[in-house]
């Protein structure tokens, strides 16, 4: 099997994409049916914010040990316990909204949880890619795995939002948990080489996160642009998906707003068959260009907010993701250790996602007291600014799509 689909070719790679697609295929679901869940129980943009940000600052704070484990241990395993951890708490929240005896502290406490597992699956699931597959491969396997990932999320958002109208967002959280217990299962059928270093050498814990930090900045191409995307998700995450849902509440509907959200992905997968073609030097300064088409969607939010125009947005927004995730993953892969990716990998999304909760918190008072058109403009601000502080860096500039020879230590 050569060209694109060469990395298929790797039974290890295989097992990686078919647990990750199948578990995006139903977070794509429970991402809308959790919203609209909490939305049944209270119709407080602040609560909602609160329930939301409980996930996202539970993996804020257990980022850095994900990374650590992730480095010490087989990463395949760690991806077994925490799959099987999100399965357990997506099901028992399942049943709860189904039953209806769910209440905002069950919302929140169960985020907690499932923030918890995914900190420690992001560093492990991201690391052990360039595991599975030769050196040469690793653009190839990384854009298959995000095709695979764009593909298993339209379904999972198409579907999942016609499943919460019809039958309400405790199934869209039922097959969630489903899927996780099935990618513990094929994660559970990986296979790499070890890659750790025998016990009696081991630092400690706090070494291995001093090692990792170093590793971190010393490349400025690296914290340039997880600062940049500091700014980024937070006014993704405060601005399209908090207020994106309340205006599908008051004006679009729950419906189109699913498939707003599937047209985002549908761009993603477009852009993920673009990577698999795609031979450029200056691989992640064109992905990080590429971030000021994340504005168009609070922008056509705010100013037009009809069916067609939200879901071309959407969909340009994630035609353009996709050419910086490919581009962040392979240089990532090229240029760091194989022995302490994944701890530079968790420094990433600690920067990245660091001012998620607060944004999450903070978008229902800023929006009551700007307006949801004010509030919604400025998120689209800070985005082409924050894409304008990566195109002009030099060290993002002269970063090449090569790997570097940098030997395990």
């Amino acid at each position: 099997m050569g060209g694109s689909l060469a990395p298929l070719a790797h039974p290890a790679f295989r097992w990686l994409l078919g647990a990750r697609v199948t578990t995006m295929a139903g977070s794509a679901m429970a991402q809308i049916a959790l919203v609209f869940a909490v939305r049944d129980v209270t119709e407080s943009v602040t609560t909602l914010g609160v329930v939301v940000a409980a996930r996202s600052i539970a993996n804020l704070v257990f980022l850095l040990w994900g990374g650590v484990l992730a480095d010490r241990l087989p990463r395949q395993f760690v991806l077994v316990g925490s799959s099987t951890v999100s399965a357990l708490s997506q099901g028992l929240l399942a049943v709860l909204v189904l039953t209806g005896s769910v209440s905002i502290a069950a919302f929140v406490v169960l985020a907690v949880v499932n923030g918890m597992s995914s900190a420690f699956s992001f560093p492990a699931s991201a690391a052990l890619v360039p595991q599975t597959v030769p050196t040469e491969l690793r653009q190839s396997a990384n854009a298959l795995l995000r095709l695979g990932l764009n593909s298993s999320m339209i379904a999972g958002a198409s579907l999942g939002g016609l499943l919460i109208a019809f039958a309400g967002p405790g199934w869209g959280l039922a097959v969630d948990a489903l899927s996780f217990a099935l990618a513990g299962l094929c994660f559970s059928f990986v296979r790499v080489p070890a890659a750790r270093v025998a016990a009696e050498h081991k630092p400690g814990v706090l070494s291995e996160l001093r090692i990792g930090w170093t590793e971190f900045v010393s490349r400025p191409w690296v914290w340039i642009v997880v600062v940049a995307f500091f700014l980024v998700n937070a006014a993704y995450a405060g601005g399209t998906m908090v207020l994106g849902p309340v205006l599908a509440d008051t004006v679009i509907g729950r419906e189109t707003w699913g498939f707003v959200l599937a047209a985002q992905t549908a761009g993603m997968l477009a852009g993920a068959f673009l990577t698999l073609r795609l031979k450029m030097r200056r691989l992640l300064l064109f992905g990080c260009a590429c971030i000021a088409a994340f504005a168009m969607l609070p922008v056509a939010l705010a100013l037009h907010p009809q069916p067609w125009l939200l879901m071309l947005a959407a969909f340009v927004c994630g035609l353009c993701m996709e050419q910086f995730g490919v581009a962040w993953e392979t240089s990532l892969q090229h240029h760091v250790p194989q022995d302490r990716l994944a701890r530079v990998y968790s420094y990433d999304m600690l920067g990245s996602m660091a001012a998620v909760p607060l944004a999450q918190l903070v978008i229902g008072p800023v929006s009551g007291a700007a307006g949801i058109t004010a509030t919604l403009l400025g998120c689209a601000a800070i985005q082409v600014a924050a894409t304008l502080f990566m195109v002009t860096s030099r060290s993002v500039r002269s970063v090449e799509n090569l790997p570097s020879v940098q030997p395990v230590r």
